[in-house]
């Protein structure tokens, strides 16, 4: 049962998360939450922290109670909050670290000494060990530090010190060296800053790698004859290709099929290459447009395929006829014929339908966070108030979004992803959101549209599209 104020059963539940010092606006959001402020009150109490406790602990307390709420996390609590309310645990990676390893072994099972080791948990480094261990840091890149000055990498200084005293706290460490190169190299100048943004834009070019042969100019490779043979044939979308590379060296993989789904995508397409060129019309074209029609036009031409031309129009506030004849007579201009002139929002209708099954599922659900909520909880990798409740609400709500009766900024649908994944992309991303804005291509038949995030890679899959090609140089100003 969920404790509301007025009852008397001790502190009302908005006292108590004020008195754990979490930010009004996370107070207010958590209370308009049943679930989310019965899990936090009871917390709380297990906890023994009624009486109030620090902003840091607070925000753990509150990890505890949205991260671990199922009924088998519940078991391993009051280990998890003897740690945190003895500050033996800090952080999150140590409260994510002992979460993992109850789960995986068990509470029977689970090794103090082996977690605490692992974990740093009870580590406090002094200041005067940080200040020792950044002393030697500096010591050892003292060449460097003088001879780059004011442009050295503070971050890489930093790492170095977090690799010999990996509990110590970040922002402590970073002051403390921004403090010392002051001290050493004084205050940074209006020069300084000048080289540095010199230096920024005349980063050297990389040197050549010597190890490898060099090609004889009058022999190209078959790539170069060709450099759509790096591309797969729509029957091999099954496997993992690692032909294209990322800057950082990863290799960038192709989609990864059922064999399933594949052999009913090729009944549907007859085995050719579709692409498509997906520009959004809210403004007219540019050179980047320009490289990235070439190469979607260019590798259906080359493979005896078809190229869409896709107007990916989500968002009614930024977009006008005007742009889409312009794009259309720019296409036929270059020399492009489109196999078939489409709009995202010709598939309006089935990407409703989609939603609505994500949140039957409970893969989904209507958000009441504003731009800066969302903005501030991902920032603090925290799940909304709103994620868990029930599907039958979120069913409701958004209908009454797409019924027009809640008012614009009120309301959003957002996937449930990832929030705690190191890819920030990951975080619950927002699928729709309200506009009463009239469409340029579908008029005013819809008061909620789908985001471009949502709706892209849906359209590709709706339209079979074999090879999705993307580039950052079409978003170029």
């Amino acid at each position: 049962m969920v404790v509301r104020e007025g009852e008397n059963n001790g502190p009302p539940p908005r006292d108590l998360f004020i008195a754990i010092s979490l930010d009004q606006k996370m107070v207010e959001n958590t209370f308009a939450n049943n679930k989310v402020t019965s899990n936090l009150t009871t917390v709380i109490k297990q906890a023994g922290v009624t009486n109030g406790w620090s902003k840091d602990v607070g925000n753990l307390l509150y990890r505890v109670a949205t991260e671990y709420s199922s009924s088998a996390a519940s078991t391993h609590r009051p280990i998890l909050l003897e740690y945190v309310v003895s500050s033996k645990i800090k952080k999150v990676t140590q409260l994510d670290g002992a979460f993992s390893l109850l789960v995986k072994v068990g509470v029977s099972s689970f090794d103090l000494k082996e977690f605490e080791e692992a974990y740093g948990v009870g580590v406090d480094v002094s200041v005067e060990e940080i200040e020792s261990t950044v002393n030697v840091v500096l010591d050892g890149n003292m060449n460097a530090i003088l001879e780059q000055l004011h442009s050295i990498n503070v971050g890489k200084l930093c790492g170095e010190v977090r690799k010999l005293q990996p509990w110590v706290d970040a922002k402590i460490v970073k002051d403390m060296i921004d403090g010392k190169l002051r001290q050493l190299l004084g205050e940074k100048t209006e020069s300084d800053n000048k080289m540095l943004l010199k230096e920024k834009k005349e980063k050297p070019a990389k040197p050549k790698d010597k190890s490898k042969p060099l090609v004889d100019s009058a022999f190209p490779t078959e790539a170069e004859i060709n450099p759509f043979l790096i591309f797969p044939q729509p029957e091999e979308n099954y496997k993992v290709h690692t032909e294209i590379i990322y800057s950082d060296g990863r290799p960038k993989l192709s989609a990864q099929n059922t064999m399933d789904l594949l052999k009913a995508h090729l009944e549907k397409t007859g085995g050719i290459v579709l692409t498509r060129f997906p520009p959004e019309p809210n403004g007219y074209l540019h050179i980047g447009h320009a490289k990235a029609m070439f190469i979607d036009f260019s590798l259906a031409r080359e493979r005896n395929g078809s190229c869409y031309l896709r107007f990916d129009d989500t968002n009614p506030e930024a977009e006008k006829r005007e742009y889409i004849d312009h794009i259309q007579e720019i296409v036929q201009w270059l020399g492009w014929k489109p196999f078939k002139v489409t709009y995202t929002s010709d598939y309006f209708k089935e990407l409703y339908d989609l939603a609505v099954k994500l949140i039957e599922k409970d893969l989904a659900y209507v958000d009441h966070q504003l731009p800066e909520e969302i903005k501030e909880y991902r920032e603090k990798k925290m799940n909304s108030p709103w994620r868990d409740r029930p599907v039958s609400e979120s069913l409701k709500l958004f209908d009454d979004m797409r019924r027009g009766l809640i008012d614009e900024g009120k309301a959003t649908l957002r996937l449930k992803q990832d929030m705690q994944s190191d890819n920030k992309n990951m975080y619950d991303l927002i699928a729709y959101r309200i506009k009463f804005t009239p469409h340029p291509h579908d008029g005013d038949k819809w008061c909620i549209y789908p985001s471009y995030d949502y709706a892209h890679c849906i359209v590709d899959s709706l339209e079979n599209i074999t090879h999705s090609l993307s580039f950052p140089f079409a978003n170029l100003s």
